[in-house]
């Protein structure tokens, strides 16, 4: 499979991730009370939710620059099955350790672990031409 052949399938699971993960990096920011249980109530924490929305829109921002620019895209992929990988693996040990959580958390960690999937798949799959 080539790049330029197969130029949509090697990119959509990096648009879905900035379609999911820029929202909900505001949501973790300025309202982790809307759609999640989470009531932060010391400065720290507010400031904790505000790093974490700085980290997902600077991943998002790679991953933007992958779908636009071939030469940024292999290391979007790479960041994206890592970033994927590790939030997916910490939800389903916090599920071992600590129990179930939400719905929106399960969901959560299938959507993180398949989206990881299919960027390993991708990354196996596709032969890059820089």
């Amino acid at each position: 499979m080539s790049y330029k052949k197969y130029n949509i399938s090697c990119k959509i699971h990096l648009i879905i991730s900035v379609l999911i993960v820029v929202p909900v990096a505001f949501l973790y920011a300025f309202f982790p009370d809307a759609q999640f249980e989470l009531f932060p109530k010391t400065i720290d924490e507010h400031n904790f939710y505000k790093a974490v929305m700085g980290l997902y829109l600077g991943f998002s921002a790679l991953w933007i620059l992958g779908v636009f620019k071939a030469n940024y895209l292999n290391t979007a992929l790479i960041t994206n099955v890592i970033f994927m990988l590790g939030l997916g693996s910490g939800r389903v040990l916090s599920m071992l350790i600590d129990g179930t959580p939400t719905s929106g958390y399960i969901f959560g960690a299938v959507a993180e672990i398949g989206l990881a999937i299919y960027g390993i798949w991708v990354l196996k799959t596709v032969k890059f031409q820089q």
